[in-house]
Protein backbone atom coordinates (compact mmCIF):
# COMPACT_ATOMS: atom_id res chain seq x y z
CA UNK A 1 0.00 0.00 0.00
CA UNK A 2 1.28 3.64 -0.78
CA UNK A 3 -0.20 6.15 2.31
CA UNK A 4 -0.01 9.33 2.32
CA UNK A 5 0.64 10.58 5.68
CA UNK A 6 0.40 13.56 8.16
CA UNK A 7 1.42 12.79 11.77
CA UNK A 8 2.20 15.98 13.29
CA UNK A 9 5.71 16.19 11.13
CA UNK A 10 7.73 18.90 11.92
CA UNK A 11 10.20 21.30 10.35
CA UNK A 12 11.81 22.59 13.48
CA UNK A 13 10.64 22.05 17.41
CA UNK A 14 7.73 23.74 18.37
CA UNK A 15 6.34 24.71 21.82
CA UNK A 16 3.54 22.58 21.96
CA UNK A 17 2.51 18.86 24.03
CA UNK A 18 4.15 15.95 22.91
CA UNK A 19 4.39 15.66 19.66
CA UNK A 20 7.39 14.22 17.88
CA UNK A 21 6.97 10.73 18.74
CA UNK A 22 3.63 10.29 16.71
CA UNK A 23 5.71 10.74 13.85
CA UNK A 24 8.03 7.95 14.26
CA UNK A 25 5.55 5.52 15.73
CA UNK A 26 3.11 6.12 12.67
CA UNK A 27 6.32 5.46 10.52
CA UNK A 28 7.82 2.53 11.62
CA UNK A 29 4.62 0.81 12.40
CA UNK A 30 3.39 1.39 8.90
CA UNK A 31 7.32 0.42 7.47
CA UNK A 32 6.95 -2.72 9.47
CA UNK A 33 3.57 -3.65 7.82
CA UNK A 34 5.92 -3.71 4.73
CA UNK A 35 3.90 -0.34 3.15
CA UNK A 36 5.31 2.72 1.72
CA UNK A 37 4.50 6.23 3.39
CA UNK A 38 4.59 9.63 1.79
CA UNK A 39 4.87 12.89 2.88
CA UNK A 40 4.47 16.40 1.15
CA UNK A 41 7.93 17.64 1.55
CA UNK A 42 8.21 21.39 3.17
CA UNK A 43 4.92 21.02 5.11
CA UNK A 44 5.29 21.65 9.13
CA UNK A 45 1.95 20.07 10.45
CA UNK A 46 2.85 20.35 13.91
CA UNK A 47 3.03 24.26 13.50
CA UNK A 48 -0.69 23.93 13.25
CA UNK A 49 -0.92 22.66 17.08
CA UNK A 50 0.62 25.73 18.19
CA UNK A 51 -1.28 28.88 19.75
CA UNK A 52 -1.72 30.79 16.31
CA UNK A 53 -3.43 33.99 15.90
CA UNK A 54 -6.72 33.81 13.59
CA UNK A 55 -4.87 35.49 10.99
CA UNK A 56 -1.38 33.58 10.80
CA UNK A 57 -3.81 30.15 11.34
CA UNK A 58 -5.97 30.95 8.24
CA UNK A 59 -2.25 31.56 6.63
CA UNK A 60 -0.78 28.00 7.63
CA UNK A 61 -4.13 26.05 6.52
CA UNK A 62 -3.61 27.92 3.15
CA UNK A 63 0.18 27.08 2.53
CA UNK A 64 -0.13 23.42 4.43
CA UNK A 65 -3.11 22.16 2.07
CA UNK A 66 -2.65 23.50 -0.88
CA UNK A 67 1.16 22.01 -0.78
CA UNK A 68 -0.23 18.57 0.19
CA UNK A 69 -2.57 19.07 -2.64
CA UNK A 70 -0.53 19.62 -5.26
CA UNK A 71 2.31 17.07 -4.06
CA UNK A 72 -0.74 14.51 -3.92
CA UNK A 73 -2.34 14.92 -7.37
CA UNK A 74 1.47 15.01 -8.69
CA UNK A 75 1.86 11.73 -7.04
CA UNK A 76 -1.19 10.17 -7.24
CA UNK A 77 -0.91 10.69 -11.17
CA UNK A 78 2.60 9.23 -11.36
CA UNK A 79 1.64 5.85 -9.08
CA UNK A 80 -1.81 5.60 -7.41
CA UNK A 81 -1.99 6.69 -3.19
CA UNK A 82 -4.13 4.40 -1.52
CA UNK A 83 -5.17 6.53 0.87
CA UNK A 84 -4.31 9.27 2.91
CA UNK A 85 -3.86 8.49 6.80
CA UNK A 86 -3.82 11.64 9.32
CA UNK A 87 -3.23 12.25 12.81
CA UNK A 88 -5.47 16.11 12.78
CA UNK A 89 -6.82 18.12 15.91
CA UNK A 90 -10.08 19.84 14.57
CA UNK A 91 -8.73 23.37 13.64
CA UNK A 92 -5.70 21.58 12.21
CA UNK A 93 -7.99 19.90 8.91
CA UNK A 94 -9.11 22.49 5.77
CA UNK A 95 -12.09 20.64 5.01
CA UNK A 96 -12.26 21.77 1.47
CA UNK A 97 -8.95 20.93 0.75
CA UNK A 98 -9.84 16.91 2.19
CA UNK A 99 -12.76 17.32 -0.22
CA UNK A 100 -10.49 17.51 -3.04
CA UNK A 101 -8.21 14.73 -1.96
CA UNK A 102 -10.90 12.64 -2.21
CA UNK A 103 -12.18 14.23 -5.86
CA UNK A 104 -8.72 12.66 -6.76
CA UNK A 105 -9.87 9.15 -5.40
CA UNK A 106 -7.75 9.20 -2.68
CA UNK A 107 -9.86 7.89 0.60
CA UNK A 108 -9.16 9.94 3.71
CA UNK A 109 -9.00 8.37 7.14
CA UNK A 110 -8.26 10.45 10.19
CA UNK A 111 -6.79 8.85 13.31
CA UNK A 112 -7.57 11.38 16.58
CA UNK A 113 -7.15 10.37 20.16
CA UNK A 114 -8.82 12.58 22.59
CA UNK A 115 -12.10 12.31 21.54
CA UNK A 116 -13.66 11.73 25.41
CA UNK A 117 -11.44 14.73 26.72
CA UNK A 118 -11.70 16.95 23.79
CA UNK A 119 -15.27 16.80 21.88
CA UNK A 120 -19.05 16.70 23.38
CA UNK A 121 -19.55 15.98 19.81
CA UNK A 122 -17.92 15.42 16.84
CA UNK A 123 -16.25 18.84 15.33
CA UNK A 124 -17.50 19.66 11.95
CA UNK A 125 -14.11 19.89 10.64
CA UNK A 126 -13.72 15.75 10.58
CA UNK A 127 -17.32 15.95 8.51
CA UNK A 128 -15.48 15.30 5.03
CA UNK A 129 -13.44 12.03 6.25
CA UNK A 130 -13.67 8.90 4.58
CA UNK A 131 -13.62 6.81 8.13
CA UNK A 132 -12.21 7.38 11.49
CA UNK A 133 -9.70 5.43 13.36
CA UNK A 134 -11.01 5.68 17.42
CA UNK A 135 -9.58 4.48 20.16
CA UNK A 136 -11.97 5.35 23.18
CA UNK A 137 -14.38 2.79 23.65
CA UNK A 138 -16.83 5.89 25.14
CA UNK A 139 -16.40 8.39 21.91
CA UNK A 140 -17.80 5.38 19.57
CA UNK A 141 -21.51 6.67 20.15
CA UNK A 142 -20.14 10.01 19.16
CA UNK A 143 -19.27 9.35 15.84
CA UNK A 144 -22.24 6.87 15.67
CA UNK A 145 -24.54 9.57 16.52
CA UNK A 146 -22.63 12.09 13.98
CA UNK A 147 -23.40 9.04 11.28
CA UNK A 148 -20.01 8.87 10.15
CA UNK A 149 -17.81 5.68 9.21
CA UNK A 150 -15.22 4.40 11.85
CA UNK A 151 -13.20 1.92 13.59
CA UNK A 152 -12.62 1.10 16.64
CA UNK A 153 -8.93 0.52 17.14
CA UNK A 154 -5.86 0.26 19.49
CA UNK A 155 -3.71 3.68 20.02
CA UNK A 156 -1.04 3.26 16.67
CA UNK A 157 2.14 2.17 19.00
CA UNK A 158 5.21 0.92 17.84
CA UNK A 159 8.32 -0.50 19.95
CA UNK A 160 11.58 -1.62 18.55
CA UNK A 161 12.06 -5.17 18.44
CA UNK A 162 15.19 -5.43 20.70
CA UNK A 163 12.50 -4.53 23.46
CA UNK A 164 10.06 -6.93 22.38
CA UNK A 165 11.23 -9.59 24.62
CA UNK A 166 10.67 -9.30 28.46
CA UNK A 167 13.39 -7.73 29.81
CA UNK A 168 15.91 -10.53 30.98
CA UNK A 169 16.03 -8.66 35.15
CA UNK A 170 13.70 -6.49 36.38
CA UNK A 171 14.40 -3.76 39.66
CA UNK A 172 13.39 -2.65 42.49
CA UNK A 173 11.86 0.57 41.16
CA UNK A 174 7.69 0.84 41.37
CA UNK A 175 7.54 4.21 38.52
CA UNK A 176 4.66 6.16 36.94
CA UNK A 177 6.48 7.73 33.57
CA UNK A 178 4.35 10.97 33.28
CA UNK A 179 3.45 14.89 32.70
CA UNK A 180 1.98 16.62 35.75
CA UNK A 181 -1.12 17.59 36.64
CA UNK A 182 -3.54 18.02 39.50
CA UNK A 183 -5.12 14.65 39.32
CA UNK A 184 -1.97 12.92 38.99
CA UNK A 185 -0.51 14.79 41.90
CA UNK A 186 -3.27 13.79 44.15
CA UNK A 187 -2.94 10.38 43.23
CA UNK A 188 0.68 9.56 43.52
CA UNK A 189 0.45 11.87 46.43
CA UNK A 190 -2.05 9.71 48.41
CA UNK A 191 -0.17 6.76 47.27
CA UNK A 192 2.66 7.78 49.08
CA UNK A 193 0.93 8.51 52.33
CA UNK A 194 -0.34 5.34 52.05
CA UNK A 195 3.64 3.98 52.36
CA UNK A 196 3.95 3.26 48.29
CA UNK A 197 7.35 4.94 46.80
CA UNK A 198 6.82 5.50 43.44
CA UNK A 199 9.79 7.20 41.20
CA UNK A 200 7.80 9.93 39.17
CA UNK A 201 9.54 10.72 35.91
CA UNK A 202 8.56 13.72 33.74
CA UNK A 203 7.38 17.28 33.00
CA UNK A 204 6.20 20.01 34.80
CA UNK A 205 6.20 18.37 38.35
CA UNK A 206 8.27 21.21 39.43
CA UNK A 207 5.69 23.85 38.64
CA UNK A 208 2.77 21.60 40.55
CA UNK A 209 0.02 23.10 38.23
CA UNK A 210 -3.50 22.22 38.51
CA UNK A 211 -6.01 23.04 35.59
CA UNK A 212 -4.02 26.35 34.25
CA UNK A 213 -5.40 29.31 35.31
CA UNK A 214 -5.43 32.21 33.40
CA UNK A 215 -2.06 34.08 32.71
CA UNK A 216 -1.18 37.81 33.07
CA UNK A 217 -3.15 39.95 30.11
CA UNK A 218 -4.38 43.25 29.23
CA UNK A 219 -8.46 43.24 30.80
CA UNK A 220 -9.99 43.06 27.22
CA UNK A 221 -8.35 40.39 26.39
CA UNK A 222 -8.83 38.50 29.75
CA UNK A 223 -12.71 39.86 29.65
CA UNK A 224 -12.99 38.07 26.08
CA UNK A 225 -11.15 34.80 27.25
CA UNK A 226 -13.76 34.83 30.36
CA UNK A 227 -16.55 35.41 27.70
CA UNK A 228 -15.47 32.45 25.24
CA UNK A 229 -15.20 30.29 28.12
CA UNK A 230 -18.74 30.68 29.71
CA UNK A 231 -20.24 30.66 25.89
CA UNK A 232 -18.15 27.09 25.54
CA UNK A 233 -19.12 25.80 28.76
CA UNK A 234 -21.27 27.64 30.91
CA UNK A 235 -21.95 27.71 34.55
CA UNK A 236 -21.30 23.92 34.93
CA UNK A 237 -17.76 24.36 33.51
CA UNK A 238 -16.91 27.37 35.70
CA UNK A 239 -17.94 24.90 38.67
CA UNK A 240 -15.63 22.55 37.41
CA UNK A 241 -12.62 24.55 37.05
CA UNK A 242 -12.94 25.88 40.74
CA UNK A 243 -13.18 22.63 41.88
CA UNK A 244 -9.37 22.72 41.31
CA UNK A 245 -8.36 26.12 41.83
CA UNK A 246 -9.68 25.62 45.23
CA UNK A 247 -8.70 22.01 46.40
CA UNK A 248 -7.43 20.81 49.36
CA UNK A 249 -3.45 20.19 48.38
CA UNK A 250 -1.75 17.26 50.33
CA UNK A 251 1.88 18.26 51.20
CA UNK A 252 4.14 17.95 48.14
CA UNK A 253 7.48 17.54 50.33
CA UNK A 254 7.63 13.89 48.53
CA UNK A 255 8.48 15.30 44.78
CA UNK A 256 11.39 16.60 46.12
CA UNK A 257 12.85 12.93 46.36
CA UNK A 258 10.88 10.80 43.98
CA UNK A 259 9.98 13.34 40.79
CA UNK A 260 12.87 13.20 38.40
CA UNK A 261 13.31 14.67 34.47
CA UNK A 262 11.58 12.80 31.82
CA UNK A 263 12.87 9.59 30.19
CA UNK A 264 13.69 9.50 26.21
CA UNK A 265 13.98 7.14 23.56
CA UNK A 266 16.00 3.76 24.65
CA UNK A 267 15.89 5.08 28.66
CA UNK A 268 12.43 5.41 28.52
CA UNK A 269 11.76 1.70 27.01
CA UNK A 270 14.34 0.19 29.60
CA UNK A 271 12.83 1.83 32.34
CA UNK A 272 9.39 1.11 31.64
CA UNK A 273 9.97 -2.65 31.05
CA UNK A 274 12.48 -3.06 33.38
CA UNK A 275 11.06 -1.96 36.54
CA UNK A 276 9.29 -3.79 39.07
CA UNK A 277 5.68 -2.53 38.61
CA UNK A 278 5.36 0.29 35.55
CA UNK A 279 1.98 2.13 36.54
CA UNK A 280 -0.62 3.82 34.80
CA UNK A 281 -2.94 6.90 35.32
CA UNK A 282 -6.13 7.07 33.27
CA UNK A 283 -7.80 10.03 34.79
CA UNK A 284 -7.63 13.35 32.95
CA UNK A 285 -8.11 17.02 34.12
CA UNK A 286 -11.35 18.50 32.21
CA UNK A 287 -14.00 20.94 32.71
CA UNK A 288 -16.62 18.83 32.64
CA UNK A 289 -15.64 17.17 35.34
CA UNK A 290 -14.70 17.52 39.21
CA UNK A 291 -11.69 17.37 40.57
CA UNK A 292 -13.05 14.68 43.13
CA UNK A 293 -15.04 12.94 40.52
CA UNK A 294 -12.57 12.73 37.33
CA UNK A 295 -13.32 10.73 34.24
CA UNK A 296 -10.60 8.25 32.79
CA UNK A 297 -9.84 6.72 29.36
CA UNK A 298 -7.75 4.53 28.39
CA UNK A 299 -4.48 5.80 27.00
CA UNK A 300 -1.43 5.36 24.70
CA UNK A 301 0.74 3.47 27.51
CA UNK A 302 -2.37 0.92 27.96
CA UNK A 303 -0.90 -0.58 24.74
CA UNK A 304 2.90 0.74 24.57
CA UNK A 305 4.04 -0.68 28.03
CA UNK A 306 2.80 -4.27 27.71
CA UNK A 307 4.24 -4.02 24.28
CA UNK A 308 7.65 -3.72 26.06
CA UNK A 309 7.12 -6.56 28.51
CA UNK A 310 6.19 -4.59 31.33
CA UNK A 311 4.52 -5.50 34.91
CA UNK A 312 1.61 -3.18 34.29
CA UNK A 313 -1.35 -1.57 36.92
CA UNK A 314 -2.91 0.51 35.41
CA UNK A 315 -5.91 2.42 36.01
CA UNK A 316 -9.45 1.18 35.21
CA UNK A 317 -11.13 2.57 32.58
CA UNK A 318 -13.88 1.50 29.43
CA UNK A 319 -12.88 -0.23 27.22
CA UNK A 320 -9.74 -1.78 28.62
CA UNK A 321 -11.54 -5.25 29.32
CA UNK A 322 -11.91 -4.87 25.73
CA UNK A 323 -8.59 -4.82 24.72
CA UNK A 324 -6.94 -7.18 27.19
CA UNK A 325 -7.89 -10.01 29.63
CA UNK A 326 -7.93 -8.46 33.22
CA UNK A 327 -5.96 -9.95 35.33
CA UNK A 328 -3.71 -12.31 33.19
CA UNK A 329 -2.49 -10.06 30.98
CA UNK A 330 -2.50 -6.44 32.65
CA UNK A 331 -3.60 -5.74 35.98
CA UNK A 332 -6.07 -2.50 37.14
CA UNK A 333 -6.57 0.01 40.23
CA UNK A 334 -9.75 2.01 41.15
CA UNK A 335 -8.07 4.11 43.77
CA UNK A 336 -5.14 4.63 45.60
CA UNK A 337 -5.79 2.03 48.06
CA UNK A 338 -5.72 -0.05 45.72
CA UNK A 339 -2.88 0.82 43.87
CA UNK A 340 -1.07 0.52 46.47
CA UNK A 341 -2.62 -3.38 47.76
CA UNK A 342 -1.79 -4.38 44.06
CA UNK A 343 1.76 -2.92 43.70
CA UNK A 344 2.37 -5.05 47.33
CA UNK A 345 0.57 -8.21 46.20
CA UNK A 346 2.38 -8.26 42.54
CA UNK A 347 5.76 -7.40 44.86
CA UNK A 348 5.20 -10.30 47.00
CA UNK A 349 4.64 -12.38 43.48
CA UNK A 350 7.15 -12.77 41.03
CA UNK A 351 5.99 -15.87 39.31
CA UNK A 352 2.91 -13.51 38.89
CA UNK A 353 5.15 -11.04 37.41
CA UNK A 354 6.37 -12.66 34.79
CA UNK A 355 3.15 -13.89 33.82
CA UNK A 356 2.29 -10.39 33.15
CA UNK A 357 4.72 -9.47 31.33
CA UNK A 358 4.44 -11.87 28.76
CA UNK A 359 0.88 -12.37 28.49
CA UNK A 360 0.57 -8.53 28.10
CA UNK A 361 3.35 -8.46 26.02
CA UNK A 362 1.86 -11.17 23.47
CA UNK A 363 -1.55 -9.68 23.54
CA UNK A 364 -0.29 -6.41 23.11
CA UNK A 365 2.35 -7.03 20.14
CA UNK A 366 -0.11 -9.81 18.38
CA UNK A 367 -3.38 -7.79 18.37
CA UNK A 368 -3.17 -4.06 19.04
CA UNK A 369 0.43 -3.35 16.06
CA UNK A 370 0.00 -0.69 13.58
CA UNK A 371 -0.13 -3.38 10.96
CA UNK A 372 -3.71 -4.97 12.07
CA UNK A 373 -5.47 -1.76 12.50
CA UNK A 374 -4.07 -0.98 9.04
CA UNK A 375 -5.81 -4.15 7.72
CA UNK A 376 -8.93 -3.02 9.04
CA UNK A 377 -8.87 -0.05 7.61
CA UNK A 378 -8.18 -1.68 4.49
CA UNK A 379 -11.30 -3.38 4.65
CA UNK A 380 -13.34 -0.79 5.57
CA UNK A 381 -12.08 1.26 2.25
CA UNK A 382 -12.16 -1.99 -0.06
CA UNK A 383 -8.73 -2.02 -0.32
CA UNK A 384 -8.49 -5.52 1.20
CA UNK A 385 -7.19 -7.12 -1.98
CA UNK A 386 -4.12 -5.29 -2.19
CA UNK A 387 -0.80 -6.57 -0.36
CA UNK A 388 1.05 -4.34 1.63
CA UNK A 389 4.36 -5.22 -0.28
CA UNK A 390 6.19 -1.74 -0.56
CA UNK A 391 6.30 -0.33 -4.19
Amino acid sequence: MRIFLSCQQALVRHNAPAYSFWEGYFKHGLEEGRHTWLEAPGVDWAKGLTALTPEARAGWLEETWSRTVAFLRTEHARQPVDFFLSYLFPDQVEPAAVQQIRELGIPCVNFFCDNVREFTRVPKSYQPFDLHWVPEAEALAMYDAAHLKFIHAPMPTWVPPAFRQPAEQENETVIFIGSHDALREELLAEVVERGLRVQVHGSGWSERDALPGPSPQAWPRRLSNQMNFWRRHGLRGYAMQASYRWRKRRPTAWMQELCAPSLMGNDYFRATRESLVTIGINRYPSVRHSFRRPHSYSRLRDIEAPMLGACYLTEQAPGLDQLYELGTEIETYRDAAELVEKTNQLRRDPARRQLLRRQGQRRALGTHSISRSLERIQRELGLAGKNGRRS
